[in-house]
């Protein structure tokens, strides 16, 4: 008989969905409203406000654009999957993601040379100060616990954005990405799967390791790392920005694991409250050469003008981690929870 631990963390991958969460604008509310609404077809068209300048990164926009992207992962309970791609929801997903691009792009000026920002990706800086910094140095139980519940948003899904990639590569850079997505489903082992480690890390810190717990409790800075690589992943146009995030990511997370690991470790994490990161350190070490020589040089050999979107993708990651960083640890530094609803996690 599975323990309540394990059945938890049964419920967090099974197949369902999460519910619609609250709305913080009138975008993001007439999206709800519209999923809410039946099945499309029925002639219901979108209430939006007048067409006005609205902020790419704020929570309005942010969750509106996870709604829509959800709808191509797992949905939401009572939403008709057909939803998916209704072509006004289609239409005004592009408006907002055309808002975000151009702000992504303008953030991510002057542009750097791809390499130079690989080369960045390997060299940990000594007065490194991310969250995992944060953490292992001062950190207390509740601030890890928060961390892990905006990080669910993404790690319950691990690998699924980056999965749209595989279609769109060949020949050796797709089979070099294929052997760092399969070591990340847990190469043929369920129990070994990323999502499923995420998942009893965070049942080992008493969390609900349900999938889409706690999207009423992400901030837009929290939002805005998911959806960026939904973004990515969605358009093949943006493949090579895809191959950057993901390099970005395969390439600078063995050391920050490493300090989590320890971090949790002292703040009384049990095995399986470490085994994610633990499991990161020796993975990731090895799929950085990976990605950067076998998917990244495969690719360039035969698409060169990739590089650009490639170095786009590590720059506008770049981005979206450092708005979220500024976030927990301003929240954190100022004694505040850094959920959008704080007294979901008691302390």
């Amino acid at each position: 008989m599975p323990t309540p631990r394990a059945a938890a963390t049964e419920v967090a991958l099974g197949s369902g969905a999460p519910a619609l969460p609250t709305p913080r604008g009138p975008y993001s509310a007439a999206v709800c409203a519209l999923l809410r609404s039946g099945p499309p077809g029925a002639g219901r068209l979108l209430d939006l406000p007048q067409r006005e300048r609205v902020d790419p990164w704020g929570e309005d926009v942010q969750l509106a654009l996870q709604l829509c992207y959800e709808l191509h992962y797992r949905g939401f309970r009572g939403v008709p999957p057909e939803w998916e791609w209704d072509i006004e929801l289609l239409g005004l997903r592009r408006e907002l993601e055309r808002g975000w691009l151009a702000a992504l792009r303008t953030a991510t000026q002057p542009a750097e040379p791809l390499d130079a920002l690989l080369d960045r990706l390997l060299t940990e800086p000594r007065d490194g100060s991310g969250p995992s910094h944060f953490l292992l140095a001062e950190g207390e139980r509740w601030q890890a616990r928060e961390y892990l519940a905006l990080r669910s948003l993404y790690h319950l899904k691990e690998a699924d954005p980056q999965a749209w990639a595989i279609p769109r590569l060949h020949g050796a850079a797709q089979a070099a990405f294929l052997a760092v997505e399969f070591d990340e489903y847990g190469a043929g082992r369920a129990d070994r799967a990323h999502a499923r480690l995420f998942a009893e890390m965070m049942a080992d810190f008493g969390l609900d390791p349900s999938y889409g717990r706690y999207l009423d409790a992400a901030p837009a800075q929290a939002l805005a790392v998911v959806n960026l690589m939904s973004l990515f992943g969605l358009h093949r146009a943006l493949r090579g920005a895809l191959v950057g995030q993901f390099a970005a990511v395969e390439i600078s997370s063995s050391p920050g694991s490493a300090r989590l690991a320890a971090a949790f470790e002292r703040l009384g994490a049990g095995e399986a409250g470490t085994r994610f990161y633990r499991e990161h350190v020796e993975a990731d070490a090895v799929h950085e050469q990976v990605v950067r020589h076998d998917v990244i040089g495969a690719l360039l050999r035969e698409e060169p003008e990739l590089a650009v979107d490639i170095a786009f993708g590590v720059a506008a990651t770049g981005i979206v981690e450092d708005r979220f960083t500024e976030h927990l640890l301003g929240s954190w530094r100022a004694g505040r929870s850094s959920l959008r609803t704080g007294r979901a996690l008691a302390r």
